[in-house]
């Protein structure tokens, strides 16, 4: 049986796309929600507007990594490939899709992609990030957001 090695996670939010991005697309804002419980803090001032930028988190075990945005659409889409600061990354990808459902609501798919990772030392922790887990972060974005 092959691994399955993109997971995803998808619900709707009773809250607005908009809404939802900014707490996405800020990383001084993504420990407040994220479900993996690993993210300590970031820089402010390090809001995405596009592909091409580059972010960094300062995680509960000590690291920093730095992410590099590889998919930017403002308001519906945002992708980043991690790495520990100051080394190219190592073949993951985290993807935050939103779509909206009305002015309310938004479908919201949370993905982790490791299908080009090479490091088989990192496998066991890219097995960690099942549906579940996403799904974890997902539920606590939504109650940073819903009315």
């Amino acid at each position: 049986m092959t691994e399955q090695r993109i997971v995803q996670a998808t619900q709707t939010i009773n809250a607005a796309a908009a809404d939802i991005f900014e707490l996405i697309a800020d990383p001084a804002r993504q420990p407040e929600w994220d479900g993996n419980d690993n993210l300590a803090e970031a820089p402010e001032g390090q809001r995405i507007t596009d592909v091409d930028q580059e972010f960094t988190m300062h995680l509960t075990n000590g690291q920093s990594r730095t992410n590099y945005v590889v998919e930017f659409s403002e308001g519906r889409l945002i992708a980043w490939n991690p790495a520990p600061t100051g080394e190219t990354p190592r073949g993951h990808l985290f993807r935050w899709e939103l779509r909206p459902l009305s002015d309310t609501a938004t479908e919201v798919t949370h993905t982790y992609d490791w299908t080009q990772l090479v490091d088989e030392t990192r496998f066991e922790r890219a097995r960690s990030y099942t549906k579940e887990a996403l799904l974890n972060s997902v539920n606590r974005l939504s109650l940073r957001v819903e009315h």
